[in-house]
């Protein structure tokens, strides 16, 4: 460890270490005021380097990235490090670990509940518990791994809630109405029809390829899913385990899938064949909303829909939570109670369905 005169008014500090591997190392940073400030920067490096946790909870948060960041999907881990910079090391950055107590994570959450933005609204209850959950995640990685006696976020007691208001869903003849204002547009059609007769997730459709479709056994298999990151397309594994999945589709939708998918041209078996955004299906949820004169619910309810008609129909929890990828059958009881049928009878059930309103 060393401090030096960096030029004629700034200080620089370089600080060596052996790490895990035995390989010797160094780090330094130049720019400081004073020689006081280059020595404290050089102290939190040693906790640091010897998990002290009387390092900062910004130094910390540097560690916790360091130790989960490549065991979480990258679209996962962009939204925990948004939470991290932008709504905790602020207000916790240069507190000591070991210093901070259930008092401070109560003002931090009278902080967090109290804000609100310039049209006055305040952050959603499911948003301040997603804050606090990250929280309390970062105090347990310190507890089980770096010697810190307690988690004070988990003794303050957790803020917000799980989920907000019910679920909204369209009816099918909702659904119906909506659908036909988008005939003049396929792409947007089919994409639609994908979306509220499989009940397949926004990204999940979006990273959809030709060979995913098998039109003799009339499956799709949901195995990946895109993100748009930092202005790069990003494909990744579904959101859970479970949401590797094959969807057997209805008569009616195997069929415009066929036809969508020999209309386009210069795609291969690889290509995406959805080569839209996620706002311009917002864009079209407002047209169609609006012509059709249906209530305008989120992309994501028309997955809840889809969960909603197959329990009117009649399906089971079970085959339900199997069809849409649900990690915990717990997530579709979340929309009633188990009703007897299998998944095969589904699809069956939806071409059914569907021939009758052509009819």
């Amino acid at each position: 460890m060393a401090v030096y005169k960096d030029g004629e008014k700034k200080w620089r500090a370089v600080y060596r270490f052996t790490d895990w591997t035995g390989e010797r190392k160094q780090t330094q940073k130049r720019g400081f005021n004073t020689k006081r400030e280059a020595q404290a920067w050089e102290r939190e490096q040693l906790r640091k380097v010897k998990s002290d946790v009387d390092m900062t909870f910004e130094s910390f948060a540097e560690l916790y990235r360091e130790d989960v960041g490549a065991r979480i999907k990258e679209t996962t881990w962009e939204t925990k490090n948004s939470i991290i910079d932008k709504k905790l090391i602020p207000y916790f950055g240069k507190k000591r670990m070991s210093d901070i107590k259930p008092k401070d994570i109560i003002a931090w959450q009278n902080k967090m509940m109290n804000y609100r933005d310039e049209h006055g609204k305040p952050y959603s209850p499911v948003y301040l518990k997603t804050l606090h959950n990250q929280l309390s995640t970062i105090f347990n990685h310190a507890v089980k791994f770096y010697g810190l006696s307690e988690n004070p976020a988990a003794k303050a007691g957790n803020m917000g809630k799980a989920k907000n208001k019910e679920k909204e869903f369209w009816t099918k003849d909702e659904y119906l109405k909506f659908i036909d204002e988008m005939l003049d547009k396929p792409i947007s059609f089919y994409a639609f029809e994908m979306l509220y007769w499989t009940g397949i997730r926004l990204g999940e459709l979006l990273a959809l390829t030709s060979s995913d479709f098998d039109f003799e056994r009339k499956t799709v298999t949901i195995n990946k899913s895109y993100q748009r990151i930092s202005k790069k397309d990003i494909i990744t594994s579904p959101k859970t385990e479970k949401s590797n999945r094959v969807i057997n589709m209805p008569d009616f939708l195997c069929e415009e899938m066929k036809e969508y998918i020999d209309s386009l041209y210069g795609v291969t078996d690889s290509d995406r064949i959805f080569q839209i955004s996620k706002s311009y299906l917002h864009h079209e949820m407002d047209r169609g909303t609006k012509a059709a004169g249906v209530k305008r619910i989120p992309i994501h309810s028309i997955r809840h829909s889809h969960i909603s008609f197959l329990i009117d129909l009649g399906f089971s929890a079970v085959a339900i939570a199997n069809r849409v990828g649900h990690e915990s059958i717990d997530i579709t009881y979340n929309y009633a109670h188990m009703f007897p049928s299998t998944q095969l009878d589904m699809a069956n059930k939806l071409n059914e369905e569907r021939g009758e309103y052509n009819g």
